[in-house]
């Protein structure tokens, strides 16, 4: 189906156009340039880190990567907590944000993710020998989560606009 047509269809259905009326600026931003945006690629980066630790250990073996994989399950817990918090503010503070479905779909795999990655976290605080296998499986799933969460976002921003600030300047 072409996106004209769906469009059209959108046009036609008074609840859709009743939401897309709504505003979906970002309400925490600093000079212009939303905060879970920004903030959003550090558990992200940090969550595909933790995953490539493990491999590192399991491929090599080395006690580095161990801790390697400690600090980046935590910075990935800890920066998805903050970030996390920035995104439940604008979800629940902005109409437009809280009348899409696709912002509660973000919200509650990004839940998902940052749950397993404070699981993940916690495991390696207990024992950090615990990464094969189940250090590695649960990086697996947080990355896995982690892309869902992602894909969701990124559909907010590109076919939503939600959290962008667009100037009427050329």
């Amino acid at each position: 189906m072409s996106d004209a047509k769906n469009e059209a269809d959108d046009a036609d259905n008074p609840v859709i156009v009743k939401v897309q009326e709504k505003d979906t600026t970002s309400m925490i931003a600093v000079a212009g340039h939303p905060l879970h945006a920004m903030s959003v690629h550090f558990p992200i980066a940090l969550v595909f880190a933790t995953l490539a630790a493990d491999v590192f250990y399991w491929w090599s073996g080395d006690s580095f990567w161990l801790r390697a994989g400690l600090w980046a399950s935590g910075a990935a817990f800890l920066t998805g907590l903050v970030a996390g918090a920035i995104g439940t503010v604008e979800l629940l503070l902005v109409a437009g944000i809280r009348a899409r479905v696709a912002s509660w779909a973000h919200g509650v795999a990004a839940l998902t993710m940052l749950s397993i990655a404070g699981l993940n976290w916690g495991l390696r605080l207990q024992d950090p020998e615990v990464v094969l296998p189940h250090g590695l499986l649960v990086s697996l799933l947080a990355t896995g989560m982690t892309v869902l969460a992602g894909w969701h976002g990124g559909k907010l921003i590109f076919h939503h606009g939600v959290g962008l600030m667009v100037s009427s300047k050329g």
